[in-house]
């Protein structure tokens, strides 16, 4: 079934719910996806630069060393949010363009670069939200043990004490992690991303410590930033088994409280989920829980698709990841489109949680060229998204709190394993050329914010 069927034929059931007044239309990005400029002006190597050099690791070959070169292309990159007409944009600093090891020594022209974006963007009437860390952990870092050792939390507060310092007078959103269920699974037991560990004891180890780092960085961003509203990404997508078994249906809930619960629940209930006790209580000191749930503002949602897993004891952890039915609608890329489960993970997050809810990450993967005449209907996504915010709409009406909806993401980028090759952006990019062209996406966004402002106004 293509996208456009689908919306033809699946549309959710809106009605006309009001969202907030105060509602937040942005985009997103993360550091090493789009700045490029890997050796500009004193920038420490992260973890992804060596990774993505290493052969096989990426398709194509590809890497973030240029990716959008954002880092010189930054006031066109405005400039293009701008006449969107978005009221936000989440970024992400690169913890090794301000700290090059990751401690110690504070690298200027880096925190100048993004003081400069920041006052742009104010000057542009966008207000900016700095995610403090989006999976480029400095290899200095990384060397020491990475997020294994204990210490990592307290390298990553003293960091975010930088970040308030220098920026809490201009920025008052902030959040702590990216997707810390992601990185931590790929990274420590399949290897996908860096630092391509199967260790479990050392992703149980992960999976803790970063927990820390969120409570000690939490701490110190409250010392820094008057009025600081403060949150967590987190990944929230529903979790199917692929068969009916006992074993599939156990190893679906094993992948449900990693993927979806390993890190909102300390940091916000304050325990971990009943799977995961006995794994990291090894790892746990006394106070531990109190460190990580410290009051937070907000709960940032990252959400594309339905994941499955079906039983597997051979694996470390009784599973293995799994694709979606062969008869699901799909986007482009080959994931599946549900946004019903979109509505329905707002309204369970909602009730679960009790927090505001912003949609920090939504939106459709594509693969495609510049037509003849030099411009992209990317009919698919304006689809894809229609659909979505739709079911956002439906999602309040039945009672979320969901109070903003970032894209992801403002421009095609360096999308991790898959490189260059799957696009998420409003804007194309020519990474020949490094130009920029907004897409039929862009201009449908441009209008829904703008059709928003006007039904806003008293």
């Amino acid at each position: 079934m293509e996208p456009r069927d689908l919306a033809q034929q699946d549309r959710p059931d809106s009605g006309h719910a009001e969202l907030p007044k105060d509602f937040v239309w942005g985009v997103s990005t993360s550091s090493y996806q789009i700045e490029g400029g890997a050796d500009a002006d004193g920038r420490g190597p992260s973890v992804w630069d060596g990774f993505s050099h290493q052969p096989g690791r990426i398709a194509n070959g590809d890497n973030g060393d240029v990716a959008c070169d954002h880092y010189h292309h930054w006031r066109e990159d405005v400039a293009l949010m701008r006449d969107i007409g978005v009221g936000a944009y989440r970024f992400s600093i690169a913890w090794p363009r301000v700290m090059p090891t990751g401690q110690g020594a504070v690298n200027e022209a880096g925190l100048r670069f993004y003081g400069r974006l920041i006052d742009e963007l104010l000057r542009s009437g966008i207000e900016p939200w700095i995610c403090l860390y989006h999976w480029d952990l400095p290899q200095a870092l990384q060397d020491r043990g990475g997020w294994v050792d204990r210490d990592s939390a307290g390298w990553f507060a003293d960091y975010a004490g930088l970040i308030g310092d220098r920026f809490g007078d201009r920025v008052r959103r902030f959040a702590t992690f990216n997707e810390p269920g992601v990185f931590t699974l790929f990274g420590y037991v399949f290897g996908w991303h860096p630092p391509a560990s199967n260790d479990i004891s050392h992703f149980y180890r992960a999976i803790h410590h970063v927990n820390l780092a969120h409570g000690g960085a939490i701490d110190a961003l409250r010392a820094k930033v008057r009025r600081a509203s403060l949150g967590c990404i987190h990944n929230v997508q529903p979790v199917h088994p692929v068969g009916q078994s006992r074993e599939d249906v156990a190893a679906a809930g094993m992948l449900d409280a990693i993927w979806n619960k390993a890190f909102p629940y300390p940091q916000i209930l304050g325990r971990y989920p009943g799977r995961l006790v006995a794994a990291i209580e090894p790892f746990q000191q006394a106070g531990d829980l109190e460190r990580i749930r410290r009051p937070v503002d907000w709960f940032g949602l990252n959400h594309y698709s339905p994941i499955y897993a079906s039983a597997d004891p051979k694996t470390p952890l009784g599973f293995v990841w799994r694709d979606a039915p062969a008869d699901a609608p799909r986007s482009p890329i080959g994931w599946q489109i549900d946004p019903s489960g979109f509505r329905d993970t707002l309204v369970e997050v909602s009730q679960r949680y009790g927090l505001p809810i912003y949609v920090t990450e939504n939106g459709a993967g594509t693969k495609e060229v510049l037509d003849a005449s030099g411009v992209i209907n990317d009919a698919a996504r304006v689809d894809f998204l229609d659909l979505y915010t739709l079911s956002l709409r439906e999602a309040v009406r039945r009672g979320a709190d969901v109070r903003g909806y970032f894209v992801w993401s403002l421009l095609d980028n360096f999308e991790w394993g898959a490189g260059y090759a799957n696009r998420f952006g409003l804007v194309y990019v020519d990474f020949a050329t490094q130009r920029r062209v907004p897409k039929e996406s862009a201009r449908w966004y441009k209008r829904l914010i703008a059709a928003e402002a006007r039904r806003a106004k008293p």
